[in-house]
Order: C-alpha cells, then structure tokens, then sequence
C-alpha cells in the first residue's frame, strides 16, 4: 500500500517515536522511509563580520543536529531492515519544507510526531502538525507526545 515514508525529524523524542512508527510500518509495507531535517535560515542582519561568523556557527550547529536526528532514524531503520535515506533542506516554514520533501520523493504518507501543545500554547506558536495536516495532498499519520 505505502512504498516511501516521509519521516519530518526535528530531533525530539516525539520525531524519533513517529519515526519507529515509520520504520514499523515501511517494514510491513515493504516500503523505504525518507528523513527530512528542516532547518531554519540565519536570521542575517547583514552588518558586520559578526553576521558572517554568527552564520557559520549557526549552520555548523543546525547541521550537526540535524545529522544526529537523521543517522538515529538510519540506525533505527538498519535495525529493523528497512532502506532509509534522509537530507537536510533549509526553508523558512518546516511545513512547507516537509510538504516539498514529500512531493520531490514521490512519498505516499507522512508520519509524524506531534507535540500535543494545546490552548494559548497552540495559539502562539503554532503546530507544524496542524500546517502540514491542512495543506498535505497525501495521507498524514500523527504520532502525539
């Protein structure tokens, strides 16, 4: 039924949990799972050498975290026997990244942890669940906190 698996990792212990979930599911199916890491851009001010060196401390550290959230899901995957591939995009909405993703890769599904924020919390910051269920063309499989 399903044969590529958009997993959208942000490092959380919700994203490594949807991402078992994922692997489980991909091992069933015979499918494969991708990996997505969004990174945020650098908010560059653009005055000064510190804007330069504060970009390249920036990306070094958003890299590092994200190649450490998408080589657990590796492991996890190279456990359970499933072919997992994953990249790191920079955009300025992770939904719209994710969405992207999923559309470039030919994906099926995407599952997905959620961090169950709720009232005024939900309000202000938004869920990146709730983004990618609204605008999603393809199913969205929601794995809460």
């Amino acid at each position: 039924m399903f044969k590529k698996i958009l997993v959208p990792s942000d490092g959380s212990t919700q994203a490594h949990k949807a991402a078992e979930v994922a692997a489980d599911l991909a091992k069933s199916q015979g499918a494969e799972v991708i990996g997505v890491y969004v990174i945020d851009p650098f908010p560059f001010i653009g005055i000064g050498d510190a804007s330069a060196v504060g970009l390249q401390a920036y990306m070094a550290e958003a890299q590092a975290a994200a190649g450490q959230s998408l080589e657990g899901i590796r492991v996890m995957c190279a456990a359970k026997g499933v072919h997992f591939s994953g990249d790191t995009i920079e955009r300025s909405s992770a939904y719209e990244g994710i969405l992207e993703t999923a559309k470039a890769e030919g994906c099926d599904l995407i599952v997905m942890g959620s961090h169950g924020r709720r009232g005024i919390e939900a309000l202000i910051l938004g869920s990146v669940a709730q983004k990618v269920l609204t605008h999603a063309s393809l199913p969205v499989m929601i794995i809460k906190g």
